[in-house]
């Protein structure tokens, strides 16, 4: 029977074993070779004493459609859990103090007049040269540009410090600067070349906009972000629930890949004979990849070789509710780096999710954010000066003087990837170099898309490209 060897356990390796067990079983055998001692990669929830504390990534978009496929699949559908559309909003802390952002602000783009105006977050002339959107022609060409060059050329300098930077760069933990937007935001350059505008781009997405549907009954309502009861780790257990656990390697590294003559391909892993595979899906972050492809295809390692990464850490700390007498009816704020905070952003997961997060209303938890590019060093400081330095950041902004009643670190140490200018040239010098190794595929977060939508797309889609190359 021929085999298909993926390395990685992260959501992308997952979702092409998935895969795999549910279309080739009995026809094509599968081995998922991961290196930590869990699965899940950046999905990492944490249960303790009725506390959800989410690691990673706390939702997925419901513009996407793959986690919902994936869980109606899976059959737990029910299991879907809405963001709590009530408490919907966000601030900036700028200035010493938080600011909501202005009602009908979508992305980074103000849609309605009034809010925009009255909004204390944007001065006059910031906002009026937000406006000018509707008169800059839009640019000549169709060449790249990073995300802080658009976003000034379009609505100026206050826009992106205060809101394009914090909002949009810290998605992906990016600095604007070096961000490629045909990479990272293509979105944004598809409504300039249509509409001429960023506002009047969503001005017309907002009138073309279904109606939002009324729940069925029976059916979990859709809000744009969504997550699960138990956490992003319910996907994460019931799919690997679902898979052969004797195809599972865990523990074990991964130090090298070569190919044979014969078209095979030969899998080194550390302290063990080599395996031998018809097929390789390596579902690993770049840098990871690079190493073990390193004795099969120099351009292919070089250029994942130059895709940078980021550390980052989240810290989630849970209090009394009658300790905190902040307004956590939101679903949190993000800070812009010119402010020079500690932390980058905080959410109020407690009212973000409203329940499934906490024992009981007596509690309120909320989860910081620290590192990204400016701040990198703080993430590998030790859990005492880490929560010492949060509670600090989490008292000043936020006047919680309280001690919390629990705390937890996660700390992702060069854990996200930039999609710097120059990245999809990157992309596609890899590709081109790799149809010349039939049945080797490289998937996941570091190349065409960091949301857990796109990995889920990804590791599917590399395992139905193995199993045509393998038919």
């Amino acid at each position: 029977m021929k085999k298909v060897i993926i390395i990685g356990g992260g959501m992308t390796g997952l979702a092409a074993a998935y895969t795999l067990e549910e279309k080739a079983r009995g026809k094509v055998d599968y081995l998922l070779i991961e290196q930590e001692n869990r699965l899940g990669g950046k999905i990492h929830t944490a249960k303790e004493d009725g506390f959800v504390l989410e690691g990673g990534p706390d939702c997925f978009l419901s513009e996407k459609p793959q986690v919902a496929q994936l869980s109606e699949k899976l059959g737990i559908e029910d299991r879907l859990l809405p963001s709590h559309e009530a408490s919907k909003g966000s601030s900036v802390f700028t200035g010493g103090r938080l600011h909501k952002l202005p009602e009908g602000l979508m992305l980074m783009v103000p849609t309605k007049i009034m809010p925009f105006a009255f909004s204390s977050l944007i001065s006059w002339p910031g906002k009026i040269r937000m406006a000018m959107d509707l008169f800059i022609p839009r640019r000549k060409g169709n060449q790249d540009e990073s995300l802080g060059s658009f976003v000034t050329r379009r609505l100026g300098r206050e826009a992106l410090d205060k809101i394009a930077e914090p909002l949009i760069g810290g998605i992906h933990s990016g600095d604007p600067e070096q961000m490629s937007l045909k990479a990272s935001f293509p979105r944004f350059l598809q409504m300039e070349e249509k509409y001429g505008s960023l506002i009047r781009a969503m001005l017309s997405a907002r009138k073309n906009a279904p109606s939002r549907p009324q729940p069925t009954p029976g059916k979990v309502e859709k809000t744009y972000f969504m997550s699960f009861k138990g956490g992003m780790g319910e996907l994460i257990e019931t799919v690997v629930d679902r898979l052969d656990k004797s195809k599972l390697l865990l523990g074990q590294t991964v130090t090298g890949v070569k190919k044979r003559e014969d078209g095979k391909y030969f899998v080194f892993i550390q302290g063990q004979d080599p395996l031998e595979a018809d097929a390789i899906i390596v579902a690993t972050p770049a840098n990871v990849a690079a190493d073990i492809l390193r004795e099969v295809d120099d351009i292919i390692t070089g250029k994942l070789q130059e895709i940078p990464y980021v550390s980052s850490a989240t810290v989630s700390l849970a209090y009394r509710r009658t300790d905190v007498k902040t307004d956590l009816n939101s679903f949190g704020f993000v800070i812009p780096r010119k402010e020079n905070r500690k932390i980058m952003a905080v959410t109020y997961s407690s009212t973000k999710w409203h329940k499934h997060r906490t024992p009981n209303d007596e509690y309120v938890l909320v989860r910081a954010f620290v590192g990204g590019p400016g701040n990198q060093e703080l993430v590998t400081i030790d859990d005492e000066k880490m929560l010492k330095m949060v509670q600090s950041e989490v008292k000043e902004i936020m006047g919680i003087d309280a001690k919390p009643v629990r705390t937890k670190i996660f700390r992702w140490v060069k854990g996200m990837p930039q999609y710097t200018m120059g990245h999809l040239e990157r992309m596609e010098e890899v590709e081109k170099q790799l149809s010349k190794y039939p049945g080797l595929y490289i998937v996941g977060g570091s190349y065409r898309g960091v949301g857990i939508s796109n990995c889920i797309g990804e590791g599917s889609g590399a395992a139905e490209k193995a199993l045509a190359y393998l038919a």
